[in-house]
């Protein structure tokens, strides 16, 4: 076969579907059978909208406009100016794009890969032969581990913790709630359903770090919980290089900082047509500079973000700072919903918003 694709996430699919189209024969590997979750945000930014309609695999969901920020009583809103988004449960949206890749004819098999062998002409996996290999494995990749390309940090990892509440939503916004030591991230999904999600540093369940939000802890109570907690971590992932001879890394596994400006499956979105244009062309390392390209303004942006609120002052000073500058939170929210790999946010007065560093959170003093 011409590739071979391991994880069956939405990263992993979207590759495999672009490859297909492409006229190459591809197929899927996944470890976990069926329909996927995970916990995530579940909020599609503009920009995977307009993806995920092109790959013909948009799921129902709930329309975003905006974003807004929250700290008590203060509050401030920024609606996307590309379009709106979309709020979508992680199992909706991988079933829409399985669905997708399987009317396609790409063969998706539950396996998992173990060893993984490489010369010039092609890649082995467990005895299966391809052209090329892409590693959709994930935020803990085992490929990427396995190929000496993770780089191990020695800071204070944050970690994400998400449950749904069966409520009718109370707002088209995707609410990001400030405390001293977390954010909570709240996501309408469905007509009656939300996803909070809570990024946080600290240890503790889902319900202790959900105290730090007294208003929005209040709005939610009585309300049934719709499944399990979920938890994911530690968020960031520094890889040396996103390639490695005829192996590509897409998605999580060519490295995370952070799932604060909720562009995770965007960006997947966009790196998946990257990796199978290099592939196409017999040109790996094409795939390594189009990363770049692609990820710049997440990887600036949210370090940016990270670093602004490091200190709990800063943190306490984030809402009001946006409440008295909205232009400055307009244009970071704007630069949120543009397309991955489009650097140029402007003001409406046509200046460019060249450092929009309104907000973030990493880690307590």
């Amino acid at each position: 076969m011409d590739l071979l694709v391991v994880g069956g996430g939405p990263a992993g699919l979207a590759t495999a579907l672009h490859a297909a189209r492409a006229g190459l024969d591809v197929a899927v590997w996944e470890r976990r059978a069926g329909t996927v979750d995970k916990a995530c945000g579940e909020g599609l930014m503009p920009g995977a909208v307009t993806a995920l309609a092109a790959l013909g695999a948009l799921p129902p969901g709930h329309d975003l406009r905006g974003i807004r920020y929250v700290a008590g009583p203060r509050r401030v809103d920024a609606d996307f100016g590309a379009g709106p988004g979309r709020g979508v449960r992680r199992t909706t949206l991988h079933a829409a794009l399985r669905a997708r890749v399987l009317a396609e004819g790409v063969r998706v098999e539950q396996r998992t890969a173990r060893r993984v062998e490489q010369d010039e002409d092609g890649v082995s996996v467990d005895g299966t032969r391809a052209g090329h290999l892409v590693a959709a494995d994930g935020l803990h990749s085992p490929i990427r581990r396995a190929l000496g390309l993770d780089r191990p940090r020695r800071a204070r990892p944050r970690h994400g913790l998400r449950r749904h509440y069966e409520l009718t939503p109370w707002s088209d916004h995707v609410e990001v709630h400030w405390a001293r030591c977390a954010e909570a991230y709240v996501t309408p999904v469905a007509d009656g359903l939300v996803g909070v999600a809570v990024l946080t540093t600290a240890c503790g369940s889902f319900d202790d770090h959900l105290a730090a939000f007294p208003e929005l802890r209040e709005r939610l109570a009585g309300a049934r919980h719709a499944g399990p907690v979920r938890g994911a971590g530690p968020l960031r992932q520094d890889t040396s290089a996103r390639t490695a001879g005829r192996v590509l890394l897409v998605g999580d596994a060519a490295g995370y900082v952070d799932a604060l400006t909720g562009e995770g499956i965007a960006l997947a979105l966009a790196q998946a047509p990257a990796a199978v244009r290099a592939v196409t062309s017999g040109d790996v390392v094409r795939y390594e500079r189009e990363w770049r390209q692609l990820t710049r303004r997440y990887r600036w942006l949210t370090h940016a973000l990270l670093g602004a609120t490091r200190s709990a002052p800063a943190r306490a000073a984030l809402v009001p700072v946006a409440q008295r500058l909205p232009w400055l939170f307009s244009a970071t929210v704007d630069a949120l919903a543009r397309p991955a790999g489009r650097h140029e946010a402007r003001r409406p007065s046509g200046r460019p918003a060249s450092a929009v560093p309104d907000g973030g959170g990493d880690m307590c003093p």
